[in-house]
């Protein structure tokens, strides 16, 4: 895997390892610990690999896992079904991708603005590129954590919505941290919101693509919507976003 790659892959892997308890992993407590979570022989010793191996794994030094070790180290480490999934594609996926700026077919720009529910359509970078309501950025993650109106609107709700929109974004991020879009994106975000660059060290990744969203509307009040999203087939980093109010 490239460079950038193989960073993101050993920062996920020690994520993981220090969120981990030696209960949690059938371990004893045995000595004194200075540091949270499991050791990395711990680690090691749970997927039934050697020290070295997993080691070098976690410095992102130049190895491929075999798809036997990575399944071994997604049971070791207790992952979810979407944090093995994306340990597995940073793994897996052997090409640099650089970001190119998507473009809205007009047929799915056209349902957009006709459509009577607030859609829109967002890139890999989390850009808004087509919509029919008026948005204050054209950035998801830039106006939930830049602009005050993000935390009027979510209210209570504000810090959930924010960490699960962090941990989905993770999973396109870490296959392109290193194009020049994208790390110009996470220093506005690190450097602009607090709450940001706290969860974003916590490296956690998320999957869902529906739920339900509490809004508090400066007129109409708290208003409760079911969402769900869709992938273009002209384009798979094209994701619609379509709100139901219930």
């Amino acid at each position: 895997m490239p460079a950038s790659r193989r960073s993101e892959f050993g920062d996920f892997l020690r994520s993981r390892r220090e969120k981990l308890s030696p209960a949690s992993g059938r371990l004893g407590s045995g000595r004194r610990r200075r540091t949270p979570g499991l050791r990395r022989e711990e680690v090691a010793e749970l997927a039934g690999i050697g020290v070295d191996w997993y080691v070098r794994l976690e410095q992102g030094r130049t190895v491929s896992p075999s798809d036997a070790t990575l399944d071994a180290l997604a049971r070791a480490l207790r992952l979810g079904k979407a944090e093995a999934t994306h340990l597995r594609a940073l793994a897996r996926s052997n090409d640099q991708r650089t970001f190119a700026a998507e473009k809205v077919p007009p047929a799915i720009a056209r349902i957009v603005s006709d459509l009577g529910l607030p859609a829109y359509v967002t890139g890999s970078r989390w850009d808004i590129l087509a919509w029919n309501r008026a948005e204050a950025d054209r950035n998801i993650l830039v106006f939930m954590f830049i602009d005050p109106e993000a935390r009027r609107l979510f209210g209570p709700a504000w810090e959930d919505e924010a960490r699960r929109m962090i941990a989905l974004f993770r999973a396109t991020h870490d296959l392109l941290a290193t194009d020049p879009s994208f790390v110009q994106l996470v220093e506005r975000l690190r450097s602009s919101s607090a709450e940001f660059a706290s969860w974003w060290i916590a490296h956690d990744v998320r999957g869902g693509a529906s739920g339900e969203k509490v809004l508090a509307h400066p007129q109409r009040g708290i208003q409760r919507y079911q969402y769900a999203t869709f992938q273009a087939n002209d384009d798979p980093s094209l994701k619609l976003s379509i709100y139901t109010p219930i």
